[in-house]
């Protein structure tokens, strides 16, 4: 195996033996082979779009799927895998029909010829025809997957640059395909969102110049834009706007059902469902946010959320005592002392050997969590953590409704400077440079936040500034996006030229592919200085770096106290 797809890469460089994730390495391998048949898939459905066939979304909607359950702490399942790569290899054999039906004889052999490395290295014994059925459909039997994998992963592209180029388009479109994946879900699709998937990973198969990777790199910002905007009006037309709201940290008396991951469509069903029985609802992890919505402030059975972000998860699903749902990635693997495997349960993209899953909704009807409810009659209430409250809810809506307010503190220099500390938590004890700097930041500074980076602070007593919190929470990682619509508001409201001149800094923490799709989303918007951190990405070469720094100052988080100057100073 070879993957360094998120923060943890194994030596600042890559996992080659497993992954810091515990993804083993033949869980990576199938991955890796998962994605080398998006990219067959991908070529074809390209010539067919181009030619006029009437392709529709069905294509772009399984490649958003089949990238969303590679992404970071989303499926561990071998079998489960293998299933994706079996239908994906089915999708190729339809996409093929038709091309064979469409193309001339002569542009089928040349297309061939320019794809034949992308599915076999014997495909050229039919290069002269087109590939042979053999070659072309390579790994139909199980037994062949893991042999396949190891000759087309990450490092099939020997060229450090392009490689670099290549895995930071698809691990930004890895991150779109789950933003899209979610609006889908409610109902919001759109085809230019699709389009950029099949041609991002289309690209990764031609010899393209610096300058034209780039341009794809940088399109895939505005497609994470697009798709941001996408799911934001697919959460509040389904479920209102965020509201300013406390939520309870601590549990009540009943057996309790704990719901994590990103998906409100779930959090929908399962609220529904549970209604009446006697079991409570608690959000965890990044699934804090439906709190806010007023759809689900209805519920006197939700009661709060309970824990904090991912990667604590074996401590508090052990305390939890009653059912756990993952509703997508940042499921950790379960250790082998943990009593919680046999009351955890997965749907949607994520996969656990030995856990259960709730299969996908059928003609339109909710999923069936009767399964996870009873299961919680027989449990024990959760075990409290902790007492008290914290407050959330100030995505674009609401934090442009007190605009007037904001924009006074501003003028009054009550507020001197926003710093943008949003993104993904992690395990490192380097992650901890962003609880110090929240608890450092002068009085007169406000954070905006959105992901599970909060969690590293949202419970500090950090006060206010005239009735303004100090930690503005706009929601989950996607509602990063209302962090870019307040900001770009603020410059008109101050009728500047650039985002930049804003009194705005970004001190940012990542972790895997959805916060790389957000950087590029703000790379795109032309933000400038952003500073990243724990540690920068191992996909990223020296030579890439090098254009990322001289086109966007990004620099590396540094010591706390010299950082927070910097920032006073917008620099």
């Amino acid at each position: 195996m070879f993957c360094f797809q998120c923060q943890e890469a194994a030596k600042g460089t890559g996992c080659t033996v497993k992954g810091m994730c515990g993804k083993e390495a033949t869980t990576s391998n199938l991955q890796d082979l998962l994605i080398y048949n998006l990219k067959g898939i991908a070529v074809l459905h390209k010539w067919l779009k181009e030619k006029g066939a009437d392709t529709g979304m069905d294509t772009g909607r399984f490649v958003a799927k089949a990238l969303f359950t590679t992404i970071t702490n989303a499926n561990f399942d071998d079998d489960n895998l293998v299933h994706w790569i079996q239908q994906s290899v089915t999708l190729k054999k339809e996409l093929k029909a038709t091309f064979d039906a469409m193309a001339p004889g002569p542009e089928k052999t040349s297309l061939w010829d320019k794809i034949k490395g992308l599915f076999s290295e014997a495909s050229a014994a039919g290069a002269d025809t087109g590939l042979t059925e053999a070659a072309l459909w390579f790994g139909t039997e199980t037994s062949d997957f893991q042999e396949k994998a190891k000759t087309v992963g990450i490092l099939a592209t020997e060229n450090q640059d392009v490689r670099s180029l290549r895995e930071l388009l698809i691990l930004g479109l890895k991150g779109v395909a789950a933003y899209a994946d979610h609006a889908a879900v409610l109902g919001v699709e759109k085809t230019e969102i699709y389009d950029h998937l099949i041609e991002g990973l289309a690209s990764t198969t031609e010899d393209l110049s610096v300058d034209e990777m780039v341009a794809l790199v940088l399109k895939t910002g505005e497609i994470a834009v697009t798709t941001m905007a996408a799911l934001d009006e697919a959460n509040t037309t389904a479920y209102g706007n965020p509201e300013i709201t406390e939520v309870n940290i601590g549990v009540g008396s009943n057996p309790g059902i704990l719901i994590s991951g990103h998906d409100l469509k779930d959090m929908e069903e399962l609220l529904k469902q549970t209604e009446g029985t006697g079991v409570d609802l608690y959000t965890h992890g990044e699934m804090l946010p439906a709190n806010y919505y007023p759809a689900f402030k209805k519920y006197s059975h939700l009661k709060g959320n309970y824990g904090s972000s991912w990667w604590h998860q074996n401590e508090e699903f052990e305390s939890f005592n009653g059912p756990i749902l993952m509703t997508t990635n940042c499921i950790i693997p379960v250790k082998k002392t943990n009593t919680y495997q046999d009351r955890m349960f997965t749907t949607g993209v994520v996969a656990y050997p030995g856990v259960g899953h709730i299969p996908e909704r059928k003609n339109g009807q909710a999923k069936d969590f009767s399964r996870v409810i009873e299961a919680a009659k027989s449990c024990a209430p959760p075990t409290e953590l902790e007492t008290g409250a914290i407050v959330g809810g100030f995505a674009h809506n609401q934090v442009l409704a007190l605009a007037d307010k904001v924009v006074d503190a501003v003028k009054s220099g009550a507020i001197k400077r926003f710093v943008v500390m949003a993104g993904c938590d992690g395990r490192q004890k380097g992650r901890g440079y962003f609880t110090q700097v929240a608890e450092k930041l002068p009085q007169d500074t406000v954070i905006l936040t959105a992901g599970c980076a909060k969690y590293r602070y949202n419970k500090l007593n950090l006060g206010d500034i005239g009735g303004i919190p100090r930690v503005l929470d706009a929601g989950q990682c996607n509602d990063s996006y209302s962090l870019a619509v307040i900001a770009l508001k603020l410059k008109e409201v101050f009728e500047l030229e650039d985002i930049n001149e804003l009194p705005i800094s970004f001190d940012i923490g990542w972790y895997e592919q959805k916060a790389v799709a957000v950087l590029l989303a703000l790379l795109f918007l032309g933000v400038k200085g952003i500073r990243l951190g724990p540690s920068l990405p191992a996909f990223v070469s020296p030579t890439v770096l090098n254009v990322l720094v001289e086109n966007f100052d990004i620099k590396p988080i540094g010591e706390v106290e010299a950082d927070i100057e910097a920032m006073m100073q917008g620099k």
